[in-house]
């Protein structure tokens, strides 16, 4: 069974991810890397060059792919859970966490990161981040099967929590953990 992290960007999922590899065992795959080495060009140069609608069906490419691994920590982007067929297809051999966190959190986290492009035109980075979360917040909780808010913890701590309830549902599930 995969571990499956989702959430927004700024909530922990790569860093979170690393530590959960070293702990149990499993390798560790960024899909927005994966995604990039696809496309042989960075995410900012692929929605400039092809656009968004390109680089969600590239990113449903590569989440159908990867959720047919096992034991693996998949570390996908935050825009994954927009199409209903990429959840589908992470939870069928998949345990989903959703890392939360609040917008002012998020925004001190990724306000000078340069990884992704804008997501809405004219619009503050604050706005952008309050805009888009909102859209997508029912897609995380409704693709769930565990929510964790990263705000109080240490990224250690999310990763430990996880690992508990990751094995607590291997476990309903009859999976090894």
């Amino acid at each position: 069974m995969n571990l499956v992290l989702i959430g927004y960007r700024g909530t922990g999922k790569s860093a979170v991810a690393e530590i959960l590899s070293r702990k149990l065992g499993m390798p560790a795959v960024s899909l927005d890397e994966e995604i990039a080495r696809e496309a042989g060009m960075p995410i900012p140069e692929i929605v400039e060059k092809h656009g968004w609608p390109w680089f969600r069906d590239l990113e449903s490419e590569i989440a159908e792919r990867f959720a047919m691994r096992d034991d693996a920590i998949l570390d996908t982007g935050g825009g994954v859970v927009l199409r209903p067929e990429n959840t589908e297809n992470l939870r069928r051999n998949g345990a989903l966490f959703w890392l939360k966190a609040s917008v002012d959190v998020i925004v001190h986290r990724i306000q000078k990161s340069t990884e992704r492009p804008s997501l809405t035109e004219g619009r503050s980075f604050l706005e952008e981040v309050e805009e888009v979360l909102s859209q997508r917040l029912s897609l995380y909780r409704a693709a769930a099967d565990r929510e964790i808010d990263t705000d109080p913890l240490t990224v250690t701590e999310v990763a430990e929590e996880i690992i508990r309830e990751y094995r607590a549902l291997a476990a309903e599930r009859g999976n090894r953990a």
